[in-house]
This record gives C-alpha cells, structure tokens and sequence, in this order.
C-alpha cells in the first residue's frame, strides 16, 4: 500500500475545497436560471432544496474522499488517537469560548437565535443539517492541508490546516459574503486549525466542537 505524500494530502485538501466550491455554481449559475431568480429571491421551498442538493453533494464528495484516503493510502481519519491533556482542553475551552464572544458580537446576539428568527423551524433545521455537511469538508481541508505541510517542514506544531482553511474556504467568503465575514471565518478557520492539534488530531472529537462554533 503506497504511503501518501505531501502533494497527495494536498491534493486531497484542494479537493475539499472544490467540493465546497460546488455551491458556487449551484447557487450562482445553476439553480437562478432553473428557478428564474437570483438565490436573493428564492422562495422556502427553493431554499431548502438547494441545501438538499449541496449536502448530497457534500456528502458523497467527502465520502469518496475518506473511502479512497482509507483504501488507497491506509489513511484511517477515524484512528483512535491518545486522550487530550487537561491543558490542552484547556485551550480548547478558551478558543471555544473565544468564538463564541465574538459570534455574539458579529451576529448581535445568538447566532443559532438570530438565524431561528429568521428562518422559522422548517427552514432552520434545514440550514443546520447543511452546516454539519459544510463542516466536514472544512475538517478534511484542515486534516489533508495539515498532513500535507507536516511531510514538507516536520513541524507538528503549527496549525497548518487551519492556515490552508483560512486561505481557501475563508478568503472564498470575501466574494460570497463580504469582507467582514470572510475576515471572521479565515479567523475561525485557524481557531478550529488550533483545535483539531489541542484534540490530538482525533477527529471524532474535532468535529462536535468546530461544529459547535461554527453554530453557535
């Protein structure tokens, strides 16, 4: 079994990347001339079936990509890794903490609130099942992208993966989002970069709570 280089984890980072990027062209292209409407003026109903398409998109691309890591490199993402030290969930607890503040502030108040309010129940439960889809090809950026700068400059300190989420998904959101949104989630990314390290790279515990920041 060949083992995966640098250039193949980065790869496989770049193409959890191009997976999220797939709504691009669903919400921006594909979907306006099917509805005849630009994603602004799309009803309910429109709304949630573009986030049915994006997560079975979503989730068959990280699929593939977690299936052919696991058969092809013996790459196992779900490997049982050494028990987190106080300290380091610690620093989980203040990153945590810390996004939560400044969600709060960003949102001006309770981000999953406001977007309750906003939505109404259908629309919300919706939205947060696309969540959990988006956040796990932001976890395999951030797992491939900190493999991948790990075999080049063997240090296993620095949040490389959350510093490739920062530059790809984060920057993505200043043409989608806005300057000020795209600035907070390239800030995010490199906070959940920082978690995924403090966990020992154990992505059974990684995900509930960059999940749980990005939501909150």
């Amino acid at each position: 079994m060949k083992k995966p280089t640098g250039l193949t984890c980065l790869v496989l980072a770049m193409l959890a990347f191009a997976g999220l990027g797939l709504e691009v062209i669903l919400a921006f292209v594909l979907e306006p001339l099917l509805y005849h409407a630009p994603m602004q003026s799309w009803t309910d109903l429109q709304n949630i079936s573009h986030w049915i398409i994006t997560c079975a998109l979503w989730g068959l691309l990280s699929f593939g990509i977690i299936c052919f890591a696991r058969k092809r490199y013996g790459y196992d993402l779900f490997e049982k890794k050494e028990k987190p030290a106080v300290w380091q969930w610690i620093i989980v607890a203040v990153l945590a903490i810390a996004s939560l503040v400044y969600s709060y502030w960003d949102w001006n108040g309770l981000k999953i609130v406001r977007e309750f309010n906003a939505n109404g129940p259908l629309k919300f439960v919706f939205q947060y099942v696309y969540y959990c889809f988006e956040v796990v090809l932001v976890l395999l950026i951030i797992v491939f992208g900190q493999e991948a700068f790990e075999r080049w400059f063997h240090n296993r300190l620095i949040p490389y993966g959350g510093m490739l989420a920062a530059v790809t998904w984060g920057i993505a959101h200043f043409f989608t989002k806005g300057s000020a949104t795209g600035i907070g989630i390239m800030i995010s990314a490199l906070a959940y970069g920082c978690v995924y390290l403090q966990v020992n790279r154990d992505i059974r515990r990684t995900y509930p709570i960059i999940w749980l920041m990005f939501v909150l």
